[in-house]
């Protein structure tokens, strides 16, 4: 999985180097519907937005974003499958929408098969995360407590990574409280508060480390961190899978090349460029973009969905 993930992003480099052209040749024949997976004035919603916002003032496209969140993501996946796939609608989700979540929920009624990927345009930074005024300064100090008999409350915002805190805990001999919540925000809030001891968060975490008061205690991706690279990998503490992911534009079935690029092009011309206000948060929260990109993107969200198999079988 680690050498899959590396080679994508070697792959996808080229892809930076947009062609203007392509974009300038393909028009869409109306407003693009954009849906967006995340609750209205979050990070994720932001960078949304602000794609939407540059790509009416680059190429003239009128934008329309809608809120269709639920289901980890799985109603927008539902809903953007009816929808035309003449590029008048796109949505962003996660690549867990299409793994973890699609798997785990056959009932939803989505599959890879209902999806033209776009392009990814930044990774999770998902770390775990305690405040500093615990006084732990890596997971081995969690477990060392655990082990003493002290209760840990570990907060999630899935159920994929609800799993991964199980198996931490059955990996190294304790039980941890496992509290699920909606979003990394609620999980921030529930650590700050100190409703729970530690939690996951996936790169909002960033400000609270680097003003001292948040501290991530172990990286829940199969490489390091980018903010603290020597924050140890759960990986190392027996768990078997990480919780690597992205944030992808994604479109019906079925769009046509011409718009698959055209669209796939613009998204990753205003990422990469860091004065724009989606290039800008992006470099803040997550260290710059992932762009993983045509069949690289294919080839993740399957890859992604045979490790969910694995996963889901492992904590039952």
């Amino acid at each position: 999985m680690k050498h899959l993930l590396g080679s994508m992003l070697v792959a996808s480099v080229a892809l930076v180097t947009v062609s203007t052209a392509a974009v300038a040749e393909w028009k869409p024949n109306g407003p693009i519907k954009m849906m967006i997976a995340f609750a209205a004035g979050g990070g994720a919603d932001t960078i949304a937005r602000a794609v939407g916002d540059e790509l009416q003032k680059r190429h003239g496209w009128e934008i329309q974003p809608q809120q269709v969140t639920g289901g980890g993501g799985l109603k927008l996946a539902a809903a953007m499958k009816d929808e035309p796939n003449d590029g008048t609608t796109i949505g962003m989700a996660v690549t867990e929408t299409y793994g973890y979540n699609m798997v785990a929920n056959p009932g939803a009624g989505v599959s890879l098969d209902d999806v033209t990927t776009l392009t990814t345009v930044a990774g999770f930074q998902m770390g775990v995360v305690a405040k500093s005024s615990k006084g732990w300064k890596t997971i081995d100090d969690v477990l060392a407590a655990a082990k003493a008999g002290e209760q840990v409350r570990f907060g999630t915002m899935s159920p994929k990574l609800s799993d991964l805190a199980f198996l931490l805990g059955d990996a190294n001999n304790v039980e941890f409280n496992i509290v699920e919540v909606k979003g990394g925000k609620a999980v921030m809030n529930g650590v700050n508060a100190g409703d729970m001891d530690l939690g996951f968060m996936a790169g909002i975490q960033a400000k609270g480390v680097a003003s001292g008061d948040l501290v991530n205690l172990a990286s829940a991706l199969t490489t390091p961190l980018a903010q603290t690279p020597d924050a140890p990998l759960i990986g190392d503490r027996g768990v078997p899978f990480g919780a690597d992911g992205y944030f992808l534009f994604a479109a019906p079935a079925g769009l046509g090349a011409e718009a698959r690029k055209a669209i796939t092009d613009a998204i990753i011309e205003i990422v990469s460029d860091e004065s724009t206000k989606a290039g800008g948060i992006i470099k803040k929260a997550f260290g710059g973009t992932a762009i993983i990109a045509g069949a690289d993107a294919d080839a993740l969200l399957e890859s992604n969905a045979k490790a969910a198999v694995d996963l889901i079988k492992a904590a039952q």
